[in-house]
């Protein structure tokens, strides 16, 4: 059994799991899903609008009468990949419609590949089901084309991804993910909260709340009043998460930038019966407050660590995970180190990290100072280390605790399960080797904690 460090590109989701059920002459679509989690959403709304349409779906190329690639344009060797799953798509099967993010550059893409049907933009739902139909012509059977109510899932049926909104407000000199996903548009509230209690009335036990900006959810709708149930709810992430917590399964917020209003979730977290876990996912990308001002980001350093203090004394338990940007243009080694000193001082729970790439479209890529690849990897390394360092002193720190997990996966060696403080595929694992031929897929168990690794723990059930 080998330990699950967390993912080296947190820009990825979980790997697409297809449907394979198809009858007997149903045109058939393919689908590479690249990216990150709201990309696999999008991958989840095209495959449910075409199912139902009477497409079945192929989870491989010969199955596939044409195969939709849905791109990541994040950074250059997210495009790289992108390209890669094009001309491997356009090998194996031939007839190849793209979309996503990268979608947003047709040219770019018809440069590289100029035989592929079809390019869409990030989102476009109705065009790619137009490029599909002239392609692959529709033949539904409305005797058996019946799509259940929670729609195509692309993640096991016990947690599912959740969007809130599209498109971001900020203008971070390193991301085009703005230029390609435009401008914040939140969903209404009760739209959200309808789908939500919909997926766990299927079955679903995690929710896993994503955005471009969580925090900022709602603002562009001025926090308007929606009717929900016997009453009326903010289109507020606050309002959103309280209710959201109220549908029986647990709630993951990912992508939440610090700002002051995060502070009213923080008692949500702490109360055990609101469903809101005590987890937040947030992109600090560095510490000192001149890489900061370089990268046009909304926050110091020096302000995050008041921060962290103010949410740690609410809640304690809480679980920090956070994203960081080493080798930023410009960044000196004094600066690095603050980067380094104030890890020292936030003792995160969960980190990932990227050496910064140039990005086609980026602002950034015209700042001074560019630093050299070996400068940029020995950084890396130093920070990995660091980080590393903590996480395994806090897993240490857990051991002899009992905790609620959930079953992520079984085999015949172990049950991989996973604490509140643990996202899918990014964050690490608990394993449970002994005691768990009952347990099930889904399952929220009580553990004790009797072994811990760098990033992943080991236990058994409670007696």
């Amino acid at each position: 059994m080998t330990q699950n460090p967390p993912s080296l590109r947190p820009d990825l989701a979980p790997s697409a799991k297809l449907p394979d059920a198809a009858r007997p002459g149903q045109p058939r679509i393919g689908m590479v899903s690249l990216g990150c989690p709201k990309a696999l959403v999008d991958s989840e709304r095209i495959l449910t609008r075409l199912r139902a349409e009477g497409y079945g779906i192929s989870p491989d190329y010969s199955g596939a009468e044409a195969v939709i690639v849905n791109t990541c344009g994040f950074l250059d060797s997210a495009k790289a990949e992108s390209l890669d799953a094009i001309g491997e798509a356009l090998q194996e099967n031939g007839k190849v419609i793209v979309t996503g993010c990268l979608g947003a550059e047709p040219d770019y893409i018809r440069e590289h590949h100029p035989n592929i049907l079809a390019v869409t933009g990030p989102h476009q739902y109705e065009q790619v089901l137009d490029a599909v139909h002239g392609a692959v012509p529709p033949s539904p059977d409305p005797f058996v084309d019946l799509l259940p109510a929670s729609g195509v899932s692309l993640t096991p049926r016990h947690y599912s991804y959740l969007k809130i909104s599209e498109g971001c407000n900020h203008k971070c000199k390193f991301c085009i993910i703005p230029d390609m996903r435009g401008r914040l548009a939140s969903r209404p509230a009760h739209a959200v909260l309808r789908e939500a209690e919909k997926l766990v009335e299927s079955g679903v036990k995690e929710l896993l709340v994503i955005s471009q900006d969580t925090s900022a959810y709602g603002l562009d709708r001025k926090y308007d009043v929606n009717p929900w149930k016997d009453g009326e709810v903010r289109s507020h992430i606050t309002d959103l998460s309280r209710e959201m917590g109220k549908l029986g399964a647990w709630v993951r917020l990912h992508y939440v930038y610090p700002y002051p209003s995060v502070r009213e979730l923080i008692p949500l977290m702490a109360d055990p019966e609101s469903g809101l876990l005590p987890y937040l996912d947030i992109p600090f990308q560095h510490a000192h407050p001149d890489v900061l001002k370089r990268m046009a980001r909304p926050a110091a350093g020096s302000k995050t660590l008041d921060e962290i203090a103010a949410w740690r004394e609410i809640c304690p338990d809480i679980t920090l995970r956070s994203t960081f940007i080493v080798g930023y243009p410009g960044e000196t080694e004094k600066e690095f180190q603050t980067l380094l000193d104030w890890m020292d001082e936030a003792q995160l729970d969960r980190v990932g990290c990227f050496q910064y790439e140039n990005v086609d479209g980026a602002r950034s890529n015209s700042l001074p100072n560019h630093v050299p690849s070996e400068v940029k990897q020995e950084r890396w390394d130093r920070f990995m280390e660091k980080a590393q360092a903590i996480s395994e002193a806090k897993l240490e720190a857990k051991v002899g605790s009992v905790i609620d997990v959930i079953v992520d996966e079984i085999d015949d060696d172990a049950a991989t399960c996973r604490t509140k403080a643990d996202a899918p595929e990014i964050d690490g694992n608990l394993f449970i080797d002994e005691g768990f031929e009952n347990l099930n897929v889904g399952d929220i168990v009580r553990v004790k904690v009797d072994e811990a690794g760098e990033y992943d723990l080991w236990g058994a059930l409670e007696s």
